[in-house]
């Protein structure tokens, strides 16, 4: 399962990642040297991690499809019942003292999964089609009753934008999407309160600027107060002073904005965009289908949650529980995308061993 020869990295994927950790380290330094100190730890795990799992060989993963679905559904469900309740959400589990998010850490694990089961399947019909939309169906269901309706979006955006991929006619997709559409009014009824709120403040974003509109109207501020080169770390004031609210984790991006302006938050995107054309050209030279189909997972979960993120920072997307990845602060977060570049790292290098044994 893991390689006899030497240490191999792909360090073309992985020095914009630690460049943008950086950013996100001197920004948590800046609002809590405490939020610096546990991102730190937390950093030193995952680089371990990543380290271990770069050095395996991807493709034994792939018999595990199944288990790992299993194990995946099980801990999910697991949260619900042991789990303890912060902000009105069961999403945590305590583990040796630590906090765990089972829906953040399971995303590559799952990935995985999917990545395993689409492997295995030879033609594609529409029947294996509704089995897939069925084997999302409890994960989905997992994670919403957490209450946790981002990473359930989240997790639905992924798996059918890597179905595209795989080659399902977009038809079929338009098939599905028809009695949720029917069924839109009731699903209305499910939402929670709170959740209904950040749907209908962004619709009317100005409605209640000191109640349901406040955050994305504080997030809009400093992304423009910090203008071209910002006020600086340390010195920013809806931040600094905690108008902003959650400035360490959803609202990080307009945290870094305001402090280091226009030029800090361009070269954040910047490094995005390098990771993302890294990510799909190993899509594009992996040498098997698993290898592709993870590397599509690990592409769409990432920039899904970059687009959301920056979204809501500038008021183009409603306001959900979603991590800048490498940037904001969270464990859960930080370990679950190294795990995904440790797997990516491990397909990049297999097809570099395999071209310079072509060319011997």
């Amino acid at each position: 399962m893991m390689r006899s020869h030497a240490l191999q990295i792909d360090w073309s994927l992985l020095i914009p990642v630690i460049i943008l950790v950086v950013f996100g380290l001197v920004t948590l330094l800046s609002v809590n040297p405490l939020f610096f100190r546990n991102q730190l730890v937390f950093l030193l795990i995952s680089l371990v991690l990543f380290f271990f799992i770069s050095q395996m060989n991807y493709k034994t993963l792939q018999a595990f499809a199944v288990p790992l679905y299993i194990f995946s559904v099980l801990l999910l469900l697991i949260v619900l019942f042991i789990g303890f309740e912060s902000r009105g959400a069961v999403r945590w589990v305590t583990v040796f003292g630590i906090s765990i998010q089972f829906s953040e850490i399971l995303k590559p694990v799952l990935a995985l999964s999917f990545a395993g089961f689409l492997t295995n399947t030879e033609a594609r019909s529409f029947k294996l089609f509704l089995k897939i939309i069925i084997f999302l169906v409890p994960i989905v269901i997992a994670i919403a009753l957490q209450p946790d309706l981002g990473n359930a979006l989240i997790y639905i955006g992924v798996a059918l934008m890597t179905l595209m991929v795989f080659g399902f006619p977009i038809s079929w997709f338009v098939y599905c999407t028809i009695p949720f559409l029917i069924m839109s009014p009731f699903l209305w009824t499910l939402l929670h309160d709170y959740q209904k709120q950040r749907l209908l403040t962004f619709i009317h974003p100005t409605n209640d600027p000191l109640g349901t509109s406040y955050n994305v109207i504080q997030a809009v501020i400093a992304v423009g107060s910090g203008m071209f080169l910002g006020k600086g770390l340390g010195e920013s004031t809806q931040s600094g002073l905690r108008f902003l609210p959650e400035r360490h984790t959803d609202f990080i991006f307009a945290t870094l904005s305001e402090g280091l302006g226009f030029v800090g938050s361009f070269m954040v995107l910047l490094l995005f965009v390098i990771l993302f054309y890294k990510i799909f050209s190993i899509y594009q030279h992996a040498t098997d289908e698993f290898g592709k189909l993870f590397a599509v997972c690990a592409f769409c979960f990432l920039i899904i949650h970059f687009f959301i993120n920056v979204g809501m920072n500038l008021g183009l997307l409603p306001i959900v529980g979603v991590t800048l990845p490498f940037v904001s602060f969270g464990g859960s977060s930080l370990l679950s995308n190294f795990i995904f570049l440790g797997i990516l790292s491990s397909i990049s290098t297999a097809f570099k061993e395999r071209r310079v044994l072509e060319i011997r």
